[in-house]
């Protein structure tokens, strides 16, 4: 899939991997209906949500095979002639070679082929000649047999569409094929052909949900010859594999060919109904190219129904569905919040995550030591949901493969023996897909996670903001590196508690997760890091990366589009950054000449708390030193403890062997003019990341009147050189962490 999600069907469809497709077919070019043998499928009873066809069901379907590979679908139109996507046959704006293709009709099951399955070699691939690209239209392909199919019962065409006819928005069709059953999730042996039922969907209607922001803030102009058919609650599509096969719609008893799956953003998602080649705008077309042709496509007469120009009904005003999990009726009220209850241990807590599934960590069922996975009793195991009078009773336990090894991977899916009716039950919370992109600044609050006594009251409600990528990924990664850009699951998320860090406290269990909002929908966004202990800003690894995984599993999780897409100034959050070098004093932009008589720097100072910390202070003004709140003061304290400053003899000697450094130096730039700059203050537990210090500047002037602030028009100077760079975006930097910051007024007795 494309990072933005564009046109996944287009790309997925040319891979030579079992996948969906489907299929289209005409009858021959007779006029009367009495002679024709079109859409008409053999005795037997009658894809993203689909479910297994009959075989004979959908006789028109074909396997469009590359190098003898299934790649695209494709339905029969006459015993000659497949009908099936341009996209399928281009590769870098070229048409590919007839030769290289083949047809195999007559298939149900991909795996074992049935009797009356042949192959047809193909002789010829006709695209119009204005096609060149999904997106702007004209996605249709004819193929010409190198010999006639042998109809029968599972072979016949399918019939197709006047140009004058107008199919109804709100019909009832049916996609077929044989591709991915969920994005990234392929269709498993034996490749039975699926099919589902979508409803069409009128022009003005399909726009207005293509108008509106949908996966990374892209919307859609359909074009003419385009039709959409599907859900405004998605959770039904064709997929990835799809590309080329049917659409059909039923009328007077026959089977008419409506559309061909061109493309999606995705597939089954909220407001992003799959996207169709009209088939009846391109009558004149196909006439064309199989004029001669004996017997040729029919397109036989249709029953009366809205022709071109008819309005389309009232029921076609633009209805947005809204999401269906992610809600909760106040921070901390969480209806998904599930509690996993084995004998002998600790109630383990999760989330449930669809209508059939919770969420939780693998760690709480599994033992870390032993390697072999022996079978659970799983009978006297219950799961535990807010608003249910009784516990369900689990019936599967699906853990991570990872998670006896990676703590980012420490996961398990139970599945509850009975469906919940959500409608009456807990609604599940939101999940990401991974291309997903929590905005910095979005507010998130923990909730509990695992196996942990009861959380501390109030703070499962702290607020949280989350930091940008480059903070998080530079605290926790490595010099140099390269922070993922937005559509890139990222490898770890870091919320700011200023709450917690004006108190102080640490935690030392951060078996938490994390739930994050946008648009007032609840995502569950990210799990405790265990590592990162009291280091602040605490990491949590990011639920991205698993959407596939739960997906896959659950066949129902509900992973939602991205809901905020305030991003600010253009491109702010797409260029590529890398993680500053680390230098010896922690800091970019220090570059220290010998100094006099043993002093660093003239402005730096030892804050001796309590006589046994030292934190790093900077004077700022004749009798005020700025320093770290997280250093001077204890945590759970807000009683100022005793203090000593240290004037002129920062680094010049060393310091006792019972005192403790607490705080790393502060964030130093050169101004083009050679004048040094405070830019940043060290945050809790890092010596490469820094608050930013511009964010402070009118409480810091209204405390010390005599403090001196770069001119707006002046801005620091940054070593050309890459390995004392300066983060550009340090002082102003949305979702930079909030400086904590300590003025110390000083008295004649300091020392100095």
């Amino acid at each position: 899939m494309s990072q933005h999600l564009l046109f996944p069907l287009v790309i997925l469809a040319i891979s030579p991997t079992p996948g969906a497709f489907q299929d289209l077919a005409l009858s021959p070019s007779q006029d009367e209906p009495e002679d024709l043998d079109c859409g008409r499928p053999g005795p037997s009873a009658r894809i993203m949500g689909g479910s297994d066809a009959q075989p004979g069901a959908w006789p028109w379907q074909v396997s469009l095979n590359h190098r003898g590979g299934h790649v695209c679908g494709g339905s029969l139109i006459a015993p000659s002639w497949v009908l099936s996507a341009a996209h399928c046959f281009m590769e870098n704006r070229t048409l590919e070679s007839a030769a290289e293709w083949s047809v195999l009709l007559g298939v149900h099951s991909q795996h074992r082929p049935p009797d009356g399955a042949h192959v047809r070699a193909v002789a010829a691939i006709l695209v119009p000649d204005n096609y060149s690209s999904v997106e702007l239209g004209s996605d249709l392909a004819l193929l010409r047999l190198a010999s006639p199919a042998q109809l029968g019962p599972t072979v016949r065409p399918v019939c197709l569409p006047r140009a004058s006819h107008r199919f109804a928005p709100g019909t009832a069709c049916w996609a077929t094929g044989w591709g991915d059953v969920q994005e990234e999730d392929p269709l498993p042996l034996p490749w039975v052909l699926q099919e589902v039922e979508l409803r069409l969907l009128g022009e003005a209607a399909c726009q207005c949900l293509y108008s509106r922001p949908g996966p990374f803030n892209l919307t859609f102009q359909l074009l003419p010859g385009m039709l959409c058919a599907g859900y405004p609650e998605g959770r039904k599509d064709t997929c990835q594999g799809d590309s080329g096969g049917p659409l059909v719609c039923e009328e007077g008893g026959r089977w008419f060919q409506a559309g061909i799956t061109s493309f999606g953003f995705g597939c089954g998602r909220r407001n992003r109904p799959g996207v169709f080649t009209a088939v009846a705008p391109y009558e004149a077309w196909i006439r064309e190219q199989v004029m001669g042709s004996e017997p040729g496509p029919a397109f036989p007469p249709q029953h009366p129904g809205p022709q071109s120009g008819s309005p389309e009904p009232m029921e076609e005003n633009c209805t947005i569905a809204l999401p269906e999990c992610g809600k909760a009726p106040r921070p901390g009220a969480w209806p998904w919040e599930a509690q996993v209850m084995v004998p002998g241990s600790r109630p383990c807590h999760g989330a449930l995550v669809s209508e059939s599934w919770v969420l939780a960590p693998a760690s709480c069922f599994l033992d870390p030591i032993s390697s072999d996975r022996a079978p659970l009793d799983l009978d006297a195991w219950r799961v535990l949901l807010p608003s249910r009078p009784r516990a369900e009773r689990v019936a599967r336990l699906v853990p991570h493969e990872n998670a006896s090894w990676d703590d980012a991977s420490d996961l398990a899916l139970l599945q509850l023996r009975a469906p919940l009716n959500l409608s009456a039950a807990p609604r599940p919370v939101c999940l990401p897909h991974p291309e997903h992109y929590f905005l910095p600044g979005s507010r998130c609050r923990l909730a509990r996670w695992g196996r942990r006594e009861a959380a501390p009251s109030p703070s499962v409600l702290l607020e949280a903001e989350l930091l940008s990528g480059w903070w998080c990924h530079c605290l926790y990664g490595r010099q140099g590196a390269t922070v993922p850009p937005p559509g890139e699951p990222p490898h770890a998320l870091c919320p700011a508690y200023q709450e917690e860090e004006e108190a102080g406290r640490c935690w030392n269990d951060s078996r938490w997760s994390l739930l994050c909002r946008e648009a007032g929908t609840w995502f569950l966004t990210g799990i405790g890091d265990p590592s990162s202990g009291c280091l602040r800003p605490r990491a949590f690894f990011p639920l991205q990366p698993h959407g596939p995984w739960i997906s896959h599993v659950t066949r129902g999780a509900y992973l939602e589009d991205q809901l905020a897409w305030d991003w600010g100034p253009e491109g702010e959050e797409t260029e590529t950054q890398t993680c500053p070098p680390h230098t010896d004093h922690g800091a970019c932009g220090l570059r220290p000449e010998p100094a006099e008589m043993g002093v660093l720097w003239p402005w730096l100072a030892e804050v001796h708390v309590a006589g046994d910390r030292v934190c790093t202070g900077v004077l700022v003004a004749p009798d005020w030193v700025l320093a770290a709140t997280h250093c001077v003061l204890r945590p759970g304290s807000t009683t100022v403890p005793y203090i000593q400053v240290y004037l002129g003899r920062a680094g010049a000697s060393p310091l006792p062997q019972s005192h403790q450094v607490a705080s790393a130096p502060p964030l130093l730039c050169q101004t083009g003019g050679g004048s040094w700059v405070l830019t940043g203050m060290a945050v809790r537990g890092s010596r490469e990341l820094f608050a930013a210090i511009g964010p402070e500047e009118s409480w810091i002037s209204q405390t010390v009147g005599e403090a001196h602030f770069l001119p707006p028009s002046g801005s620091p100077y940054w070593f050309p050189e890459g390995g004392d760079l300066c983060p550009p975006d340090l002082a102003g930097a949305s979702g930079s962490p909030q400086a904590a910051l300590f003025l110390l007024l000083l008295t004649p007795l300091i020392q100095g």
